[in-house]
């Protein structure tokens, strides 16, 4: 027997929520997985029906999910969504002053492709946690997405939050990341300019 309720509490950047049953009592877990059509990504307020079911220990949750009436009037969601001209700007503006600092001599080439493959990776990485919370897989600890952007791949990070709508909307993980990007750009300007850093600059990259 099908039952109906309202999505509550839906967290998307972890794929799951709870639903509140009609007629009251206690909520049941719902992951994105659990919907059968996964053209519409869920959100609190939708209506839905769904089948009772129980995990391995006892707990309900809901099964064979489907979206009752018209979805609110939203498209099929996109693989991909839009990035701000604000966020584009500020990832071209960086990989323009590390190739006009390589170019000037003030920085070596390959710190600028050393930039761009540790944001690729970083890019890479933020896409396998979104899979896995759809999927319901070992996530990566958000630990490492952080040292990977402090490590140089903060632009990929950066797009990969607004293209895969990936832990942008959770506060205490923005503000680390924010932290992250100031701490990076703080320690390369250090590395290149400061005198204190010579030696280092000097073994590193042969650079005065």
């Amino acid at each position: 027997m099908r039952r109906q309720g309202i999505v509550s509490d839906w967290k998307d950047d972890k794929g799951f929520g709870f639903i509140a049953p009609d007629g009251g009592g206690a909520q049941v877990f719902v992951h994105a997985r659990s919907f059968s059509d996964r053209r519409y990504r869920p959100r609190g307020g939708d209506r839905v029906s769904y089948e009772l079911l129980r995990d391995d220990k006892g707990r309900p949750r809901a099964g064979a999910v489907a979206f009752v009436g018209q979805v609110r009037g939203r498209r099929p969601q996109a693989a991909s969504h839009a990035v701000g001209p604000a966020v584009l700007a500020l990832v071209a503006a960086f990989f323009c002053v590390l190739g006009l600092l390589a170019w000037s001599g003030r920085m070596p080439w390959i710190l600028l492709l050393a930039h761009g493959l540790v944001s690729t990776a970083t890019y890479l990485a933020y896409k396998a946690d979104k899979s896995a919370a759809i999927e319901d897989r070992w996530r990566t600890p958000e630990a490492q997405l952080h040292l990977m952007a402090l490590a140089g791949g903060w632009p990929g990070a950066l797009l990969a939050q607004r293209v895969l709508r990936h832990k942008s909307s959770k506060p205490s993980f923005q503000m680390v990341f924010w932290i992250t990007v100031v701490l990076h750009g703080a320690l390369l300007g250090w590395l290149l300019f400061a005198p204190s850093a010579w030696s280092l600059r000097h073994s590193l990259f042969g650079m005065r």
